[in-house]
């Protein structure tokens, strides 16, 4: 039986359905399929005039997928590597930037949960935490308070 040729909007949809797509991703997947004469672009266009593309709404999707494993750092790198502007990358990164410790602590306690016992279990964890994307401020300050709070089980709201 032939394969059912499924239409570039009926490919977007289907794409769309699953997730919130950027532009940028959904015009890479769908250029794979495109014929002569598919303007994908205006294809785009129609699916942000009925609100079935929102670059706000896959901003805000990829921050509640990864604001609970990464730093304001990585993020924002994912966001601009899909497309996402600059002026929007700025307001993002003032949202992110006021939760940045709690969620680093969270992380940190997550895989850690001890204070470091010697300086090279200090530059582990410190490496840990820069490789998931949070900024040195945020990183000394969970380290540093870390075994304090540790100790003591006050572990900070990380909502």
């Amino acid at each position: 039986m032939a394969k059912l040729h499924i239409s570039l909007k009926g490919r977007a949809l289907r794409y769309l359905s699953a997730r919130e797509q950027s532009r940028l991703e959904l015009s890479r997947k769908l250029s794979r399929y495109a014929q002569e004469g598919d303007d994908i672009e205006a294809l785009l266009d129609t699916l942000e005039a009925a609100k079935l593309l929102s670059q706000l709404r896959f901003s805000e999707s990829l921050i509640h997928r990864r604001a609970h494993r990464y730093g304001d750092s990585r993020i924002l790198f994912e966001l601009q590597s899909h497309g996402i502007d600059a002026n929007a990358l700025v307001d993002i990164k003032a949202d992110l930037a006021s939760g940045e410790i709690a969620r680093a602590r969270a992380v940190w306690l997550k895989k850690f949960n001890q204070s470091p016992a010697d300086t090279a279990e200090r530059a582990k964890q410190i490496r840990f935490l820069l490789q998931r994307g949070f900024s040195h401020r945020a990183i000394q300050a969970v380290v540093k308070d870390g075994a304090d709070e540790v100790e003591y089980g006050n572990h900070y709201d990380t909502e």
